[in-house]
């Protein structure tokens, strides 16, 4: 009787046809996954929070936030609250305009804003294609891992399939 191979090597060479040091790094990591019996693995979003730097964070805070509709009503009703403000209309109740038509300041701080802004959703943007990369990575293990596990269990019934068909001296 054929012994189940045990160990990463043997399973490469069993299930690839190929010598562990002719694998790639993520092929040898599913080898060595099988071969300890290890099933359970941090998913994509947990890998990528884990190593994820407090910028980082901050950054995916910062978009999510400025990718609301939340942000954007809200922002929405500053801008309309401060042209009102500012407006000839409040002049007619004693009140004066401190960034009076066509709002200078307002422009100064929305090209502020933007320009603050822009870059940190771009940060988000780079770390959401870092975690869609980790996700992807992950889904190719899953799907050696399971090909490999298929490909073994299937040779395990051949090899039962094998040794109930060889005769052995019964009928």
């Amino acid at each position: 009787m054929r012994k189940a191979p045990t160990t990463a090597e043997d399973l490469c060479i069993e299930l690839l046809g190929r010598r562990l040091d002719q694998v790639d790094a993520e092929e040898w990591r599913v080898l060595a996954r099988i071969a300890s019996g290890e099933i359970e693995d941090l998913d994509a979003q947990e890998e990528a929070a884990l190593h994820a730097t407090r910028g980082q964070r901050l950054a995916d805070k910062v978009a999510a936030v400025g990718g609301s509709w939340a942000f954007i009503i809200g922002f929405g009703v500053v801008l309309v609250s401060w042209m009102l403000i500012n407006s000839r209309i409040l002049e007619d109740f004693g009140l004066h305009p401190f960034d009076a038509y066509p709002y200078i300041f307002l422009n100064l701080m929305l090209s502020m804003l933007a320009a603050i802004q822009a870059p940190v959703i771009m940060m988000s943007q780079n770390r959401q294609s870092q975690k869609d990369r980790i996700a992807a990575r992950h889904d190719y293990e899953v799907n050696l891992r399971t090909q490999l596990e298929i490909i073994r269990l299937h040779r395990r019934f051949d090899r039962l399939l094998d040794r109930l068909d060889k005769p052995d001296g019964h009928s």
